[in-house]
């Protein structure tokens, strides 16, 4: 019984893993070693019983341009059981007569990772009357017991662009320009596209565009998505690659130039059928418009080249309005608003009025949407007051900036007046001060090191002596002689 058991398991196991080798079953045909420079080389990838949901890109060869993609699929009835094949075929062609190499390459195909040995190509003069050249050909043909012709594939007009776009020509140097690179494709358009290595474009598109000489706030686009827009009173819809809010250093210009972007754009069957691929597919690159942006000086003021640049305002928070001589109490001084929140630095602090303060803790909130860069920036203070008063925390703090909307430099002062009750503190205060010096080095050193210094000065004396001895008994001795 345990025998016939493990056998059944046996057979099945065998029967499930040879299904599943089955419908994994990927093989490669290349095209010949030798065309004309007028005929068409082909990879084609074969993958048996299991449709193709996904593929990486083909290869590149040295010498050849890709010049699309089909797909095909055929059934058999063998006894009953069916099999199926599902292709993908590249077409290069060649772009000058020689020998190429094509490397070994990689394909991912539905997840798995496929490796295939490459070969070389020779390409001689153009060939005319050859027959048994590369074609795509519709797999059911001769299922059906007919001649299938190759599907003419034709390009449609499309009504689409690229652009690099700027929501303002001319900034103050220290305020903030916001950058967006889009796709775009019109709620007319029929021709169908997709995106071809964003990734890859984006990183190059980006060391050609980049201001070096500002401060960037990247929005982080992890995916593209779509989203509709009206353009001139017209439905568009727009795919951003990458936006980002700049905050120039210095005046000048900043020159962004025209920028390519491929894009796969499709041939669609002029005759679609229901068998085969009906479109093919093509490259399309695109070129957006260049752009100049005018950076200008800040105008003339002896903090110039220190304040903050933006639009903000003062958000302030205190715990107490009434505090005892010599209590501390919390207070907070927030900057907030549309700017360069890292380039917000500490308020003044004034002195006087026996108001002292201690070095703020620092916390701050960056937000990135809707084409601008806004935040807050707090300095949280620790203070403590010594003498009983009404003070005006205005006149101990104050934060310069420079509006660019109004093109004015502006101050931002605490409103908040805090009521001091007590006792002076001044004399407590002070006796607390360390007095350093001698009085810090007597409580720590010992007397081993006082013995030491003594030792010290004692034997600089008695050779100060000797010395003044010898010379006194030298001049006597010479006036004897």
């Amino acid at each position: 019984m345990c025998k016939t058991l493990l056998s059944s398991f046996l057979v099945f196991a065998l029967f499930f893993f040879s299904s599943e080798l089955l419908a994994q079953e990927v093989s490669v045909e290349l095209g010949p070693d030798q065309i004309g420079l007028n005929e068409t080389f082909t990879i084609k990838i074969n993958v048996a019983n299991e449709k193709i949901k996904s593929y990486d890109q083909f290869p590149d060869i040295p010498g050849f341009q890709k010049q699309g993609i089909s797909q095909s699929s055929s059934m058999n009835v063998i006894n009953g059981q069916v099999t199926s094949s599902n292709s993908i075929i590249q077409y290069y062609k060649p772009s000058r007569k020689g020998e190429f190499k094509l490397p070994s390459f990689s394909i991912d195909i539905n997840g798995n990772t496929f490796d295939f040995d490459g070969k070389t190509i020779s390409v001689t003069d153009p060939v005319s009357g050859r027959s048994g050249g590369s074609t795509n050909s519709d797999p059911f043909a001769d299922f059906f017991g007919r001649a299938q012709e190759e599907p003419e594939y034709v390009e449609l007009d499309d009504e689409a662009f690229f652009s690099v776009t700027v929501d303002k020509d001319s900034v103050f140097a220290g305020e903030g320009f916001s950058m967006v690179l889009a796709f775009y494709m019109s709620e007319q358009n029929q021709a169908p596209f997709n995106f071809y290595k964003p990734g890859e474009q984006l990183d190059a598109v980006l060391k050609k565009i980049k201001p070096t000489n500002a401060w960037e706030e990247n929005y982080n686009i992890s995916n593209i998505d779509p989203e509709q827009v009206m353009i001139n009173g017209k439905r568009w819809t727009r795919y951003k690659v990458y936006e980002a809010t700049f905050f120039p250093f210095s005046d000048g210009k900043i020159e962004i130039p025209s920028i390519p972007w491929e894009m796969i754009k499709y041939r669609v069957a002029k005759n679609p059928t229901f068998f085969g691929s009906n479109r093919q597919e093509d490259f399309k690159t695109f070129y957006s418009a260049p752009k100049t942006i005018t950076i200008k000086r800040l105008p003339s003021h002896p903090l110039r080249n220190e304040v903050a640049v933006g639009e903000y305002q003062l958000r302030e928070n205190i715990t107490e309005l009434e505090v005892g001589t010599g209590e501390g109490f919390n207070y907070s001084f927030g900057v907030s608003g549309v700017g360069n929140i890292n380039a917000i630095s500490n308020p003044k602090v004034i002195g006087g009025g026996n108001l002292n303060t201690f070095d703020p803790n620092v916390r701050q909130q960056i937000n990135r949407g809707y084409g601008r860069v806004s935040g807050i920036k707090e300095f949280n203070y620790f203070i403590t007051i010594n003498e009983a008063a009404e003070v005006d925390l205005g006149n101990h703090f104050e934060w310069i900036y420079f509006d660019p909307k109004r093109a004015v430099y502006d101050t931002l002062r605490p409103t908040a007046r805090i009521n001091v009750v007590g006792e002076s503190k001044v004399n407590q205060a002070i006796s607390n001060r360390r007095l350093g010096g001698v009085y810090d080095r007597i409580s720590s050193e010992d007397n081993r090191f006082l013995n030491e210094q003594y030792k010290y000065y004692f034997t600089v004396a008695i050779n100060l002596l000797l010395l003044a001895s010898v010379v006194f008994i030298a001049v006597i001795i010479i006036r004897r002689k």
